[in-house]
């Protein structure tokens, strides 16, 4: 299948859209000769495919608003251990260690009301910050899905607003991690308590009545060591849970911050769409392709062809990209700027130089988008049936 969609003020397309979408890809930013290797020693000499073009659908102009995920559900439990029964003293020495027991596990329950308070509060202030996130998110959504100017300060303004409150959300984050430290302590406090009680057993000295309520204790300890086992675990899935929801939140904000730049709605980030079901990339930036092959045996994803200055691509590059990333999370691209192998030796290099920089506009832009790094290889190559300098994106 081949389509081409006409971008921003109606005049010819400047993004040629080809099957295949199959993929996901990656950007970085600045590139030297020495990561464009030619893509073949000789020029292509076939004709180019002819690419029908239809214009873009109604579903196309007018796309839904696409929100945020909402915020994962953190616990609810009140952690509270049942009161310590106060028993009379027996006057022995295992009496007395019984009690000195006993007030211990009465402190460490009054610690665990603490961390249960705390934690309360953390979570309370959590649900109001991401409350107020999505607030401002959905607003911005809604903007740029009715129109509006690139660059929008109201739009720049409110993008500022949930970027404080997501930090405030990461600060939410590390509060829990404290919380969970001190938890930790209590855990091991607990156990302490629980061994001691079991080793009082052994203590000569003991009356009927001093085992009797050693048994008390010791069921009153292990109840407090299973909440506390119970309070750890619950903390520790919430602290993972909002740290993945909290870092996907950021690159979503950096494909909003794109967006508004255009003043036109994208989506969610690309990455955040193959998080769970792609593998994570090796390399931290874009590879360099040594492969030989030519441009004509394959058909390419996506082409920007930079016949005027600032080409608006960004939102069919989305869309093309997007669908990609959802078949195939794990998928690769090359990425090849393409130079017309036309005019002097010196001309065809001043226009190699351009259409390397071109690329890296390309590049940057899905990353903004939030395509994770070392997805894409990076290739240059000259083609006589090319009028202009193009930027190819194939699907690997």
């Amino acid at each position: 299948m081949a389509r081409s969609r006409s971008v921003g003020d109606g005049r010819l397309s400047h993004i040629v859209l080809v099957g295949l979408l199959s993929t996901a890809l990656s950007g970085c930013s600045f590139f030297g000769d020495s990561l464009w290797p030619s893509m073949s020693g000789q020029d292509s000499n076939t004709p180019p495919r002819a690419v029908s073009k239809i214009g873009p659908s109604a579903a196309e102009k007018t796309q839904p608003p696409t929100l945020s995920p909402p915020p994962p559900v953190l616990g609810q439990t009140v952690f509270q251990a049942p009161p310590v029964q106060q028993m009379a003293p027996t006057g022995t020495f295992v009496g007395q260690k019984v009690g000195q027991l006993r007030g211990e596990l009465v402190g460490l329950q009054r610690n665990v009301g603490g961390r249960n308070q705390q934690l309360s509060q953390i979570r309370n202030i959590a649900t109001q910050n991401s409350q107020r996130y999505h607030g401002t998110v959905a607003a911005i959504n809604a903007r740029l899905q009715l129109g509006t100017t690139p660059g929008n300060p109201v739009l720049v303004n409110q993008w500022n607003e949930a970027q404080a409150d997501l930090d405030r959300m990461g600060g939410d984050v590390a509060a829990m991690n404290s919380l969970a430290n001190l938890v930790a302590t209590d855990s091991s406090l607990s156990a302490f308590v629980l061994e001691s009680v079991r080793a009082t057993y052994g203590l000569a000295g003991a009356i009927d009545e001093d085992h009797r309520q050693l048994r008390i204790l010791e069921d009153e300890t292990n109840q407090t060591v299973v909440l506390i086992d119970r309070l750890l675990n619950e903390l520790s899935e919430d602290v993972n849970r909002q740290t993945a929801y909290v870092g996907n939140e950021r690159r979503n904000l950096t494909t909003l911050s794109l967006a508004i730049k255009n003043g036109e709605l994208l989506g969610t980030s690309l990455v955040n769409r193959a998080y769970f079901s792609a593998a994570p990339s090796a390399s931290l930036a874009p590879a360099t392709s040594t492969r030989n092959f030519a441009l004509e045996n394959r058909r390419p994803l996506v082409v920007v062809r930079f016949d005027r200055p600032d080409p608006p691509f960004e939102r069919a590059l989305y869309t093309a990209v997007s669908q990609v990333v959802e078949q195939r999370p794990d998928a690769q691209f090359d990425l090849v700027a393409v130079t017309p192998n036309q005019g002097t030796p010196a001309e065809v290099a001043i226009n190699s130089t351009k259409a390397k920089r071109n690329a890296e506009t390309v590049l940057r832009s899905l990353s903004d988008m939030g395509l994770p790094p070392g997805r894409v290889s990076l290739s240059a190559n000259t083609s006589p049936n090319v009028a202009t300098n193009e930027v190819h994106i194939y699907v690997r």
